[in-house]
């Protein structure tokens, strides 16, 4: 299967996506980029909407990356520019379970360890089937010349990539 060179992976809060499209990144070598790491400061703000489109659109224009993150606000225009989506699907019990385990750990994607849940990310897992899932579905069906390639648990998306990683 090929995936090309622009791939996208999207999924709530606590799926996975950031260890999903490292161990990607590892098997492709495609250019890795985290969405968080563009928009958070160390300081825990975030840098401008404006600012952030502006080095969206520069990654966009490169010929090869991986994206993760999933800012519902920005997805059309990394749907329309990649070549390959993963959404990474899963029960909100699965998502809580990811963002209760990465508490107190060091993340490649933002600048600072959190050390308790902050409730606004719990809120956004509880959130996500009714805000971001709907509209990730309705682009599923306006772009459907995408590679869209969905898991529905951990163990589906690990497989996907061993098998991968044997290619």
């Amino acid at each position: 299967m090929a995936l090309g060179s622009k791939i996208l992976v999207l999924g709530c809060s606590g799926s996975g996506k950031s260890t999903f499209s490292a161990r990607l990144h590892e098997i492709t070598g495609l250019p890795l980029v985290h969405l968080d790491a563009i928009w958070w400061k160390a300081d825990r703000t975030h840098i401008s909407r404006e600012d952030f489109d502006a080095r969206l659109t520069e990654v966009l224009n490169r010929s090869a990356w991986i994206i993760d993150g999933d800012y519902s606000r920005t997805y059309e225009p990394r749907i329309r520019a990649c070549a390959t989506v993963f959404f990474l699907d899963y029960r909100e019990e699965v998502c809580m379970a990811g963002i209760l385990e990465r508490v107190g750990k060091e993340r490649a994607d933002v600048p600072w360890t959190d050390h308790v849940l902050d409730p606004d990310l719990v809120a956004s897992v509880y959130d996500y089937p009714l805000a971001n899932r709907p509209k990730l579905l309705e682009l599923k069906k306006k772009y459907p010349d995408k590679n869209w390639i969905t898991f529905t648990s951990r163990q589906e998306a690990d497989l996907w990539l061993e098998g991968m990683a044997f290619r």
